[in-house]
C-alpha cells in the first residue's frame, strides 16, 4: 500500500460551521495544535443560512429579558424533555458569547442609543434576536472565520469528507478522510476529535439543509462507540419556498413572521388563530408547521400545496432594511415582490433536536477525547427548538467544546497510535463501489431513502407507516452493500454519495427505530395513533451493539428545586404587554 498524506494535529475539529469554527478559536487559544476540516471551502458552511438571528437575554429591547427568561422559554420550547443543565448553560452564557461577536467585528443591527438590536421571534417571551437584517448566519460565520484566521498554531483542511475514527484501545487517535477533487485519501492523527458535523437534511426530500448535511458525524459517533439521544425529534421548519419545484424547501426565514408577517390559506383566512390564539403566527415551530400542513392537507392549501406568508400590509421601506435577503430570494427565484405579494410556503425538514450524547460541562462523548458540537450535539432542545436557540448554541456549546477539548488533548501525553491495518481496511472499503459488476445506482438508493422518510417519518407519524420505513431502510441497506460506481476517483460525485449513503442510511435507522418506540406524541414528534403526551418525561438513547442497533430509555433529568421556580408561568407575549 502506497503512503497516506498524513498529518498531526492536538484537536481536530470536523465542520467549519458556526459550532466548528467557534470550538478552534477556543482550542487554539489554549496553545494547542489545531486542525479544522470541511467539506466544501472555508466559509460555505450552512450556518450562513441561519438568517433571523441569535437568542440571547441581552434585555436591550426589552429590559425586563434576564436568563432565567431563556431558561425558562428553552425548556418550555423543547416540552420539558431538554437536560436542564444544557439549558441553564446556554441562557446564562449566551449574552456573553454574542458580546464577544461584537468584540471581533461583528456588525449588528443596532437600537436608537447603539446597543444591539433584538427581535421577536417564536416561542420568545421577549424580543431576544440579536440580527444582522435576515443574514445573522453569515455576519457570524465572516466574523468567526476572520477571528479563526488570526491564530498561526490552526490549519485548514478545505474540500475534505471525514469517513473513518480510529481509536487507540478505547480513546480516540484520529480520521480518515479524502481530498473531494483528487479522492486521494488523507490520515489525521488526533488526540481529541470535535464533531461539528450539522444535521442530516439530506436523508429527507423536501429540505432547508445544504448537501453537506448527510448525518456524517451521528454516524461517525455511533460506529466509534458513542450514543445518540431523541433521534426522532426532527424540526420541520412552518415555512420554506414550495415554488418553482427548483428551490422547493429552500428556508424562509422565523425572521419574516418576526417583524410582522401574517399566514394566510388559500380562503383569505389568518388561520392561526384557529391553533394558538395567544402566540399567533409566533408559536413555536412544531405548532406553526403542523397548522399549515393541516391546512393545506384539509383542502385550504394555495395550488402549489403551501399557504401564504404576507408582508406587504408593511411600509416596503420596512420590508426591504428587515428582509434585504427575502426580498432578494423571492424576488430572482420565484418573480414575487414580497412588499406587494404573499410568499407561497410548506414545511420544509430543517434540524434534528437529537444527536450525539455528551457531557453538559465538557461536550465530550462516552468514547473519550470524542467530543461533540451544535446540531450533531444533543441535550439542549429536548422535543423541539426554539428560533434563534440554534446560534446560540454553536457559539456557546462551541466555545466549551473548544476549550474541553484542547484540556483533553494537554492531559494526553503520548502520540495516537492508528493501526496500519485498520486504515488499509477502511480505504478497501471505501474503493469497493469501483469494483462491482452488477451494482446499485447510489442515487437510486438515495432517492428512494428520501421518499421513505419524507412519506412516513414526516410531521404526523403512524406506527405502520413507521414499520413499513423501517423494512425499506433495511432493503436499502443490503442494496448499499452492493452500491456501484463508475469512473475513477477524482472528483467523482457519484462516488461521494456513495460513501455517504452509509451515513444517511444509520440516521435514519435511528429516527425511526426512536419513533417508533415512542407511543405517544410531544413536541416535534406527533403520532397520529397515539395523540396524548408521555405520562413522564424520558429521552430515548441508541447505540451499536455487534452491528445491530439498540434503544433504551431514561428519565429526564428533574432540575432543582430553585429552577423549578422558575418554571410555573408559560412563555407568552410579554413585549406586547408592556
Amino acid at each position: 500500500m502506497e503512503t497516506i498524506e498524513t498529518y498531526e494535529v492536538d484537536v481536530l475539529i470536523v465542520g467549519a460551521g458556526g459550532a466548528g469554527l467557534r470550538a478552534g478559536i477556543e482550542s487554539a487559544k489554549e496553545g494547542v495544535k489545531v486542525g479544522i476540516v470541511c467539506k466544501s471551502l472555508l466559509g460555505k458552511a450552512h450556518t450562513v443560512m441561519a438568517e433571523g438571528g441569535i437568542a440571547a437575554a441581552l434585555g436591550n429591547t426589552d429590559p425586563q429579558d434576564n436568563w432565567k427568561e431563556h431558561f425558562r422559554d428553552t425548556m418550555y420550547g423543547g416540552k420539558f424533555l431538554n437536560d436542564w443543565r444544557f439549558a441553564l448553560k446556554h441562557a446564562q452564557l449566551a449574552p456573553e458569547c454574542v458580546k464577544e461577536l461584537e468584540e471581533w467585528g461583528a456588525l449588528f443591527d443596532r437600537t436608537p442609543d447603539g446597543k444591539i438590536l433584538q427581535r421577536a421571534f417564536g416561542g420568545h417571551s421577549w424580543r431576544r434576536l440579536a440580527h444582522v437584517g435576515d443574514r445573522t448566519g453569515l455576519e457570524m460565520i465572516r466574523t468567526l472565520q476572520d477571528k479563526l484566521l488570526s491564530f498561526d498554531n490552526v490549519d485548514v483542511f478545505q474540500e475534505c469528507s471525514i469517513i473513518h475514527l480510529f481509536k487507540d484501545g478505547e480513546k480516540i487517535a484520529g480520521a480518515l478522510g479524502y481530498w473531494r477533487e483528487t479522492g486521494r485519501f488523507v490520515l489525521f492523527k488526533a488526540k481529541a476529535v470535535v464533531l461539528a458535523t450539522g444535521g442530516l437534511g439530506k436523508i429527507y426530500k423536501i429540505t432547508s439543509n445544504s448537501w453537506e448535511y448527510t448525518g456524517s458525524g451521528y454516524a461517525l459517533a455511533l460506529l466509534a462507540g458513542a450514543e445518540l439521544r431523541d433521534m426522532e425529534f426532527i424540526q420541520f421548519h412552518p415555512t420554506g419556498m414550495v415554488w418553482p419545484p427548483g428551490i422547493q424547501g429552500i428556508l424562509v426565514t422565523e425572521a419574516v413572521r418576526g417583524e410582522g408577517g401574517r399566514l394566510y390559506n388559500a380562503k383569505g383566512k389568518r388561520f392561526m388563530q384557529r391553533y394558538d390564539p395567544e402566540r399567533l403566527e409566533l408559536s413555536t415551530r412544531d405548532l406553526v408547521a403542523r397548522a399549515i400542513y393541516t391546512e393545506i392537507k384539509e383542502g385550504r392549501g394555495t395550488e402549489h400545496g403551501g399557504v401564504y406568508l404576507d408582508v406587504s400590509h408593511l411600509p416596503p421601506e420596512v420590508v426591504k432594511k428587515k428582509l434585504p435577503g427575502m426580498y432578494k430570494q423571492f424576488l430572482e427565484f420565484a418573480g414575487v415582490d414580497i412588499t406587494r405579494q404573499p410568499m407561497e410556503v410548506a414545511p420544509t425538514m430543517h434540524y434534528t433536536m437529537g444527536g450525539v450524547r455528551v457531557e453538559p460541562d465538557t461536550q465530550m462523548s462516552k468514547v473519550p477525547g470524542l467530543f461533540a458540537v451544535g446540531e450533531v450535539a444533543s441535550g439542549l432542545h429536548g422535543a423541539n427548538r426554539l428560533g434563534g436557540n440554534s446560534l446560540s448554541d454553536l457559539l456557546v456549546f462551541g466555545k466549551l467544546g473548544g476549550k474541553s477539548a484542547a484540556e483533553y488533548a494537554k492531559s494526553i501525553k503520548t502520540s495516537p497510535v492508528i493501526d496500519k491495518g485498520e486504515v488499509e481496511k477502511v480505504i478497501k472499503e471505501a474503493l469497493k463501489p469501483f469494483e462491482e459488476k452488477d451494482g446499485v445506482s447510489p442515487y437510486e438508493i438515495h432517492e428512494e431513502l428520501k421518499e421513505t422518510m419524507q412519506n412516513f417519518v414526516g410531521i404526523f407519524r403512524e406506527e405502520k407507516e413507521l414499520k413499513k420505513a423501517i423494512e425499506k431502510i433495511n432493503e436499502l441497506k443490503e442494496k448499499a452493500k452492493r452500491v456501484k460506481v463508475t469512473g475513477n476517483i477524482m472528483f467523482n460525485p457519484a462516488w461521494h454519495l456513495a460513501l455517504d449513503l452509509k451515513f444517511m442510511l444509520l440516521c435514519a435507522e435511528a429516527i425511526t427505530l426512536c419513533a417508533i418506540e415512542r407511543k405517544n406524541s410531544i413536541g416535534a414528534h406527533a403520532r397520529l395513533d397515539y395523540p396524548n403526551p408521555p405520562e413522564e418525561k424520558y429521552n430515548h438513547f441508541v447505540w451499536l451493539e455487534d452491528g445491530e442497533m439498540k434503544i433504551r430509555r431514561e428519565p429526564t433529568p428533574e432540575p432543582p428545586d430553585e429552577l423549578k421556580a422558575l418554571l410555573k408561568e408559560p412563555p407568552s407575549r410579554k413585549w406586547e404587554k408592556k
